[in-house]
């Protein structure tokens, strides 16, 4: 019942996913968040942040910023890692992921999405067929609304534990 929640990937950090075993794996576009996916909520791009842009560049695979957040912030963040970028996106609505997909020239086999947030980002990606991965969020500060839906993704996550174990993931 849950399933459509469930990411294909739990991760500790964004910083952890092996980016160069996926592009061997056949991927060729990632579509991120930002806020508490890459950096704490509303920060700007750190060095972390700007070294792991050069490195998928190099990698070779095509970058956007898909974000529910208004153009200031987004821009603020996507003009430091010189990344394109979606704002106002709309999350969970799979409208702009795939709008990110033409842009990226990617389709839904072989494009990845990171995110910090079960019923925005990892419920959009799975809604426009994209193999999500959900990371934990950096930092604990966030918006009210937000923390709201972290109590109700603790039970998303604890069935997706489950899950994972009885099928040996």
């Amino acid at each position: 019942m849950l399933q459509c929640f469930y990411p294909k990937e739990y991760l500790d950090s964004t910083y952890l996913i092996d980016f160069e075993e996926k592009y061997r794996q056949g991927y060729r576009g990632i579509i991120f968040d930002i806020d508490n996916t890459l950096v704490p909520h509303g920060l700007p791009a750190d060095e972390r942040a700007t070294a792991l842009f050069k490195r998928l560049k190099n990698i070779g695979y095509h970058v956007t910023m898909l974000s529910n957040n208004k153009e200031p912030r987004v821009k603020m963040f996507c003009d430091a890692v010189g990344a394109p970028y979606i704002f106002k996106a709309g999350k969970p609505n799979p409208a702009k992921y795939r709008v990110a997909m033409k842009n990226m020239g990617t389709d839904e086999r072989s494009t990845l999405f990171v995110g910090d947030q079960i019923f925005t980002d990892v419920w959009g990606a799975n809604k426009a067929g994209i193999y999500a991965i959900l990371v934990k969020p950096i930092h604990p500060r966030e918006e009210i609304q937000i923390v709201l839906k972290r109590y109700l993704e603790k039970i998303v996550l604890i069935s997706y534990r489950r899950y994972v174990n009885k099928n040996h993931f």
